[in-house]
């Protein structure tokens, strides 16, 4: 088989069909891209799972008046919330942070936005007993437990926040994904019917060929391969095109969480470590696609 043969007639065929090429070649790049996005808040998630899992806590807020009058909780209430809270099963340890550090942290947290740091004022921020769990999931009878006791404003399980972020995050993705899956199928349909026309355009010599002798197999790779570098270029146009929105939209959108340490950043080894997927996702659909294809629908 000679090869020079065989990539003159991938390339005939890919100029003859420009124009469903080139929307084979954006229609892979988009839905590739979108599962790239998905893969990215996979990433994202991880991440985030790694730097809150050891930092779970509940937070015991105190009530204006303690948080007012007691810096260093040597209150009669604030003391014995404080041993309570100690003596508890469960609980690994417990800080008491005052007002004044209440609001350093949040001035901290919030640095990337400092018109927010303005409108806060320290009396808006209460004292609290930051407790770290033996087993975050066992927070609620903490929760329970101390909800309603004297000098005790309310309870917040930061786990049940983390939950709640993360559910928001996996709806994301699940949209994601769902729109890239309508996107692959309709890469998929493209590449099956691109290449039924571009063999119906090639019948005549293709015909000649099998008269002299030709393999159907020869006769055929062309097509496959013609579908394979489709895909391959889209891929590679969504693997660039992930690298441009992360760092056009989503690092400037997520800006201030990533610098206050909300949300982890995304780089781009992150997009280089989804890329080889991508790849791997285009030319194995456009390979599997187009020997279908020629299976079923084209007699060559």
């Amino acid at each position: 088989m000679r090869a020079s043969f065989v990539f003159s007639e991938v390339i005939i065929g890919l100029r003859r069909n420009i124009t469903m090429t080139i929307a084979m070649i954006l229609t892979t790049a988009i839905s590739l891209g979108l599962l790239g996005g998905g893969l990215l808040i996979v990433r994202m998630i991880d991440k985030m799972q790694l730097i809150y899992s050891d930092k779970v806590q509940v937070m015991v807020s105190l009530t204006d008046d303690i948080s007012t009058n007691d810096k260093n909780c040597s209150s009669q209430i604030c003391s014995s919330l404080l041993q309570q809270v100690r003596g508890s099963t469960n609980v690994e340890a417990v800080t008491f942070e005052n007002r004044d550090h209440t609001y350093e942290r949040f001035k901290q947290l919030f640095a990337a936005n400092p018109e927010l740091v303005k409108l806060t004022r320290p009396e808006s921020l209460p004292a609290s007993l930051q407790v770290k769990l033996v087993d975050p999931s066992k927070s609620a009878a903490l929760v329970k437990a101390f909800t309603g006791k004297p000098g005790v404003r309310d309870v917040n399980d930061q786990g049940v926040f983390l939950q709640r972020f993360f559910g928001v995050l996996d709806s994301f993705r699940f949209l994601t994904f769902s729109i890239a899956l309508v996107q692959a199928t309709a890469a998929v349909l493209l590449i099956s019917n691109t290449i039924q026309v571009s063999a119906f355009t090639r019948r005549t010599e293709v015909g000649i060929m099998r008269l002299v002798g030709a393999t159907r197999w020869y006769t055929q790779l062309p097509f496959l391969i013609e579908a394979v570098v489709a895909g391959l270029i889209g891929s590679l146009i969504g693997v660039i095109g992930l690298g441009v929105l992360k760092a056009v939209f989503i690092d400037r959108a997520l800006e201030g969480p990533i610098a206050s340490g909300v949300l982890p950043r995304l780089d781009l080894l992150d997009v280089l470590a989804v890329s080889p997927i991508l790849v791997l996702v285009a030319g194995g659909i456009s390979a599997i696609t187009g020997y279908i294809t020629l299976r079923l629908y084209v007699r060559l």
